[in-house]
């Protein structure tokens, strides 16, 4: 290296492969939370420290350059051996851990988000927590690219191939379920869908198609309280899960929660991590969210729909 140049970094590689994922310094920057200039600067030392280009700048979306599609391997590597090494200066329980980087779906965070991260701090005096909520699909990909260290997430199915680069620990099944303005029969409703924009949408215009149903529909909203909202005003009926009711819960006295008027369906959720990064800790994470679940989801939907017995379950 010569003198005038700077050093390769941790945080520069891994700005590096932000924006290569992304395609953007605008993305990255919301991404890492930090601002384009940031971006901007990391990638300007990262570019002097190895004497080449990178990026090519004038392509949209932004590309890489033959010696960044090189460097991109490697940067790869690297990040790998920066998180194994982080998990071996961990103790075998998670006392040692300094950073724990979270994601979840939004579906928690009435109560069990606050409540997971509340106890993890009491056992781990030392760390630092950051949470990301998100779609479930989003939020599998900054796994992938390290982004996250452990994620909440309703599993991918047919989406979700991963040739084994994750560990998974089942927490919960939920029914789909048909949900009405009070009193309400849903035969005699326009359908309100959950936007196919994401999973759980998909998910439900899948089955439906499957079953070879077309119900009369004019919105499609990506809003759980948007979409509960316009049922309990009449405005017709919604296939959502127990989960949704549970994050807004202020609509509920409103509406009727029925079975599907259909062949039934479901979804599973699980909590993902890199394959064999974080030693034990996944799974010490993912059996307190299943108390966390059992206590704050699962006891208070079966009280009140019994109907839901052995359909809403713990894994």
């Amino acid at each position: 290296m010569t003198e005038g140049q700077g050093r390769v970094t941790l945080w520069g590689i891994e700005v590096f492969l932000a924006v290569t994922e992304e395609r953007s310094i605008t993305a990255a920057a919301r991404r890492l939370g930090v601002s384009p200039s940031a971006i901007s600067q990391q990638l300007a030392g990262l570019e002097a420290a190895l004497g080449a280009s990178l990026l090519d700048r004038s392509a949209r979306p932004m590309g890489l350059t033959p010696a960044g599609a090189m460097f991109r391997r490697h940067a790869q590597t690297i990040l790998n051996a920066e998180a194994e090494a982080r998990s071996e200066l961990a103790m075998a329980d998670l006392s040692g851990l300094t950073t724990l980087r979270l994601g979840v779906i939004e579906d928690f965070d009435a109560q069990v988000t606050p409540l997971l991260l509340q106890g993890l701090a009491t056992d781990l005096k030392g760390c630092r927590f950051l949470l990301e909520t998100g779609a479930s699909h989003r939020l599998l990909d900054q796994l992938e690219a390290r982004a996250l260290d452990m994620v909440v997430a309703a599993d991918l199915g047919s989406e979700g191939a991963d040739d084994g680069w994750r560990e998974v620990h089942p927490l919960m099944v939920e029914p789909f379920v048909a949900v009405a303005p009070k009193g309400r029969n849903p035969a005699d409703l326009p359908l309100i869908l959950y936007t196919a924009r994401h999973l759980m949408g998909r998910q439900i215009a899948s089955q439906l198609a499957r079953q070879n149903l077309k119900l009369t529909h004019r919105f499609e909203l990506d809003s759980y309280r948007a979409i509960l909202a316009m049922v309990s005003s009449g405005a017709g009926w919604s296939i959502l899960t127990p989960l949704a009711l549970h994050h807004a819960s202020r609509f509920r006295e409103g509406v009727d929660v029925l079975p599907l008027p259909f062949a039934p369906f479901e979804r599973s959720l699980s909590l993902s991590s890199r394959a064999g990064v974080l030693k034990d800790m996944p799974g010490q994470v993912a059996s307190r969210l299943r108390g966390l679940i059992a206590a704050q989801v699962v006891a208070p939907a079966l009280a009140e729909w019994p109907w839901m017995a052995g359909k809403l379950r713990v894994l």
